[in-house]
């Protein structure tokens, strides 16, 4: 294992995973709006951002796919110390984390099944750029109006019509969060 593998990780972490945690629910909460994370330092390619959701929402008993640039063995090293969690490929997984381009396809993904939708995986996905514009979102969490800036609406669009099935995204850029959960319509 590469030393490099034992930094990065949260400082204070009960306090600091507590704050990430408060801000990845807030982005669930509230699709559209843009949440501050921090206290993550992952190798490259991932985003501090990135980093902070992985450290607070994995364990060993969550297996996690890593897509594109981010399968590499610096990133292996860290998640695996880190946090523990096994690196699976898309079918298995809880979590995903990628590029837009590296997650595709999505239906390689678990969407849940009708007794259990809840055993879908979430997609971390690393953007280029993120704002709260472009794509007009509606649904729980929005009172009049939200909007993201999504990497492909119409595939976004196509997940949230399979409600109570499908995926959830966490988008990620820098030391920002925002999700778009599955019950967000995509007008």
């Amino acid at each position: 294992m590469d030393m490099l593998a034992l930094e990065g990780g949260f400082a204070d972490p009960a306090r600091t995973a507590a704050h990430a945690f408060r801000a990845v629910m807030a982005a669930m909460a509230r699709p559209g709006t843009l949440q501050q994370i921090a206290g993550a330092r992952p190798p490259a390619p991932l985003s501090p951002a990135a980093g902070a959701v992985l450290l607070t929402l994995c364990d060993a008993d969550t297996p996690v796919h890593l897509a594109g640039a981010a399968d590499c063995p610096a990133l292996r090293d860290w998640i695996a110390f880190h946090t523990g969690a096994p690196i699976t490929g898309p079918a298995d997984c809880a979590f995903a984390v990628g590029a837009w381009d590296a997650l595709l396809p999505l239906n390689a993904y678990p969407i849940g099944t009708a007794e259990y939708p809840d055993r879908s995986a979430t997609l971390i996905v690393e953007m280029p750029k993120l704002t709260a514009t472009g794509t007009p979102l509606r649904g729980p969490g929005i009172k009049d109006r939200a909007a993201l800036s999504l990497p492909d609406p119409e595939s976004c669009a196509a997940n949230a019509a399979l409600y109570p099935l499908g995926l959830d995204f966490v988008f990620t850029c820098g030391d920002t969060v925002a999700a778009l959960p599955r019950s967000t319509e995509v007008l």
